[in-house]
């Protein structure tokens, strides 16, 4: 019998078969530490079931069903893995040589950190802020503006990004494009909130194990390529009103006081989301 592999790669896919080959690849290359990885399909159109099985026999693959979500995805991928430490990956990254095992070491070291994410960075080697501070309004402002500063490539916000992530820190929360969790962290906040169909889950899946007295640290001695945005559907609307309803779901949890603010401001710029996020979804419009 093969022994329990220490770390469980949970992928979620949905119309990625133009880049998932490059994130199997990546990790049959360079993934290091003993490992299982598994990939949940949210009923890819574009055949990404069929590719994935065709071209990678060995990687174990489920399909959700139906488009179910980013969350409740990366619950039935957790829930169906047995290592003691999860990596949630998203298929449009590449796992650059001795990330995976940084990242363990990070939480072999740390027994207080329940989460590690890396150093992301673009294709060219650009980063990502792929970490911050808990959500707010302000704190949402701000981080709007410095990413839109970054994608003009204006060399100040550049290099003030290069150097906040040269540098480990605890911080609030970690993308969810690569975060490594501990399984007993994980299960004890009841895994990620599936009211979330993509955006704002990590930070909320953060906010739960911070709750609990754990800790999130970001490490640059990991580093992953992430091609930011190639996972999301090229449907820019049913995108917005994704990113709107999480971020509705998320601000009514967090920060109740403000929703009747946030509705007004979508609504005045025409960006509020036509229908409420509940139980029962199907989900199919959002990716």
């Amino acid at each position: 019998m093969r022994p329990m592999p220490r770390v469980s790669i949970v992928i979620v896919t949905y119309n990625s078969r133009a880049h998932v080959d490059a994130c199997l690849a990546s990790l049959a290359r360079h993934a290091g530490v003993d490992h299982e990885v598994l990939i949940v399909d949210n009923a890819s159109p574009d055949g990404t079931a069929a590719f994935v099985r065709e071209r990678w026999p060995d990687v174990r693959l489920i399909d959700a069903g139906g488009n179910v979500g980013f969350a409740k995805a990366n619950n039935i991928g957790i829930r169906q893995t047995f290592g003691e430490l999860v990596l949630l990956l998203n298929p449009d990254t590449m796992v650059r040589e001795g990330a995976v095992g940084s990242l363990v070491a990070v939480l072999d070291a740390r027994p207080d950190v329940a989460v590690a994410g890396p150093r992301l960075v673009d294709e060219t080697g650009r980063a990502e802020l792929s970490f911050g501070s808990m959500i707010s309004p302000f704190v949402e402002l701000r981080r709007k503006m410095l990413i839109a500063a970054h994608n003009r490539r204006l060399p100040l916000v550049g290099g003030y990004i290069d150097r906040q992530t040269r540098r480990a820190r605890d911080v609030d929360w970690v993308s969810g494009a690569c975060l490594l969790v501990r399984r007993g962290d994980a299960q004890a906040v009841g895994l990620m909130d599936e009211l979330y169909l993509m955006y704002t889950e990590d930070v909320d899946f953060c906010a739960a194990i911070r709750a609990s007295g754990r800790k999130v640290i970001f490490t640059p001695d990991a580093e992953v390529v992430h091609l930011r945005g190639r996972s999301r559907t090229s449907e820019r609307s049913a995108t917005e009103r994704a990113y709107r309803r999480s971020q509705l779901a998320f601000y009514e949890k967090h920060h109740p006081a403000w929703v009747p603010v946030l509705r007004a401001y979508l609504k005045l710029r025409g960006r509020l989301p036509d229908t409420p996020i509940g139980p029962g979804f199907s989900g199919d419009e959002f990716f």
